[in-house]
């Protein structure tokens, strides 16, 4: 009997289908793609991952995530299994067989199929999983109103700046977050802001940004780049410089960003109203500017 598991799909789990997927070089209906049961990221969580949204059938930022893409590889040991042309033809060609639009696409390379052991295989070829599903908009409401977040010790391991798929720290940080009532964790390491479970973090005082600096405990998000250029060319004072745990309170405003929910303003931290409690002016510029991007790139 082949070694082989099936992925649960839309369909099993009762929500919308999505008609294709790309698995190792092929594009197949999602309720037909399989995996071996050795592969080492079924296994270990040995690879790694992307996130791109699509508007109207079109990444947004493709480079920068094909970019972070390959330094993640790089970080972990593993080749690249396409050029940058090969994945973009792939991508497109999965997008427009899943009916264009809005979607988030997810693509995952782990190290192949190998007897379990933690040492790397040598002579194993990479596995290539490409997956979209509907990427649903921001609601009015939390752009009106924001969300709620609390603060957690970071627990995650010392390269956050590759994006690996050995997500059960944030997990368990993410599942911490709603269990009390917020949408998200701003995460604490020695004393001070790095980012959130699932995004990164900023903090405006006195109408200045305030972000954690590009290292190994935060991961380089793309949608972080382009929102610090739009506040920069706004001529927005931008301090990559991580923020005290003591100094949050005091913040007139708190974001996170990520690639699929875009710019959040957060307007209560651990019980207590961010600035006002009303979603910051600086926030409302550069989510205007973001908007504006996003309808540029999708013409």
């Amino acid at each position: 009997m082949a070694s082989a598991i099936r992925y649960v799909t839309d369909v099993d789990l009762g929500l919308t289908v999505v008609a294709d997927v790309f698995i190792n070089g092929s594009f197949v209906a999602a309720e037909q793609a399989t995996v071996s049961v050795f592969e080492r990221g079924f296994l270990l969580g040995d690879g790694v991952y992307e996130v791109i949204p699509v508007y109207a059938g079109r990444c947004f930022e493709l480079a920068g995530h094909l970019n972070r893409l390959e330094n993640s590889l790089a970080g972990v040991k593993m080749t690249n299994p396409y050029r940058d042309d090969e994945w973009e033809q792939l991508i497109d060609t999965l997008i427009q067989r899943n009916g264009g639009g809005d979607q988030a696409l997810y693509m995952q390379v782990s190290r192949g199929a190998a007897p379990r052991d933690h040492v790397f295989p040598e002579g194993v070829s990479t596995s290539v999983f490409v997956m979209t599903n509907p990427l649903k908009p921001v609601s009015e409401i939390v752009k009106e109103h924001g969300i709620q977040a609390i603060t957690l010790v970071d627990t995650r391991w010392q390269r956050c700046d590759i994006k690996a798929i050995s997500l059960l720290p944030n997990s368990l940080l993410k599942q911490e977050a709603k269990e009390a009532g917020a949408e998200e964790a701003l995460l604490i390491r020695d004393g001070f802001m790095t980012e959130g479970s699932a995004s990164n973090s900023y903090a405006v005082f006195d109408g200045v940004v305030y972000t954690a600096p590009k290292d190994n405990t935060i991961l380089p998000g793309i949608t972080r780049d382009v929102l610090l250029s739009l506040a920069r060319e706004a001529g927005i004072i931008v301090v990559e410089e991580a923020v005290a745990e003591s100094k949050l309170s005091e913040a007139d405003e708190l974001w996170v960003s990520s690639s699929t929910r875009e710019i959040l303003p957060i307007t209560q931290l651990n019980g207590q109203a961010v600035g006002s409690g009303k979603v910051g002016p600086v926030w409302q510029k550069v989510d205007a500017l973001y908007q504006q991007m996003k309808k540029r790139a999708a013409q």
